[in-house]
């Protein structure tokens, strides 16, 4: 019996492994958030540390997400991230008349939280927030997170954030451009317009671009 539940195991796991692929396997969990009265408490696997953020007097803690390496807290008044090996949990507050975020997106080591006025992205590889403006009546049309890559698409431009470099990397539209398909991996992300195929790459943090044949 123990070697038909071995055997059957071993398919089931090489199996996810296809269906996955190479680029698809999961970052196991190593960081655990615990909201302990009011102290937020990052609970580091990796370095067998722990990190602690004092809340406010005051302050409410709507929810928050864990995923791989990476952790991010919602209150009513700002946005926490915090990564393992990190020194310190990180802090972007809201403007006035800036709402909460409704949800965060987040994957093994990269998180991304939109508001009206701004895209707040998290590179847990270096375990900063960096933020991306929108301008006026910049409308966001999709966004998708990966292990290692966040994208966002505007009505003007897609702006890419990869956890091996910092900072938000952009792309314009062209005038007209429609955003046909938009999908992420482990390390690179893909956004399919009516013009082209852009490919932004965690690793040089740059798009690529391949134009389609005039059809």
């Amino acid at each position: 019996m123990k070697r038909v539940l071995g055997l059957f195991a071993l398919l089931f796991l090489s199996g996810s492994a296809m269906a996955f692929g190479r680029d698809e396997v999961l970052i196991a969990p190593t960081l655990e958030v615990q909201v302990l009265d009011r102290d937020l408490l990052a609970i580091d696997s990796e370095s067998g540390g722990q990190r602690a953020q004092r809340l406010e007097r005051g302050e409410r803690v709507l929810y928050w997400r864990t995923a791989g390496r990476v952790g991010v807290v919602v209150t009513d008044r700002r946005v926490l991230a915090v990564a393992t090996v990190s020194a310190a949990w990180q802090e972007a507050r809201y403007r006035k008349d800036e709402a909460p975020p409704a949800d965060v997106g987040i994957a093994g080591r990269v998180a991304l939280a939109l508001t009206r006025t701004r895209a707040i992205g998290f590179d847990g590889g270096s375990g900063n927030l960096i933020e991306a403006e929108l301008g006026p009546r910049e409308v966001v049309l999709d966004s998708t997170v990966g292990q290692d890559v966040v994208v966002v698409v505007t009505d003007r431009r897609a702006l890419g954030l990869s956890a091996e470099r910092g900072g938000f990397f952009e792309v314009r539209l062209r005038t007209g451009e429609t955003i046909e398909s938009l999908t992420a991996l482990t390390d690179h992300a893909t956004l399919q317009t009516s013009d082209r195929l852009l490919i932004f790459r965690a690793d040089t943090a740059a798009w690529e671009e391949r134009r389609r044949t005039i059809r």
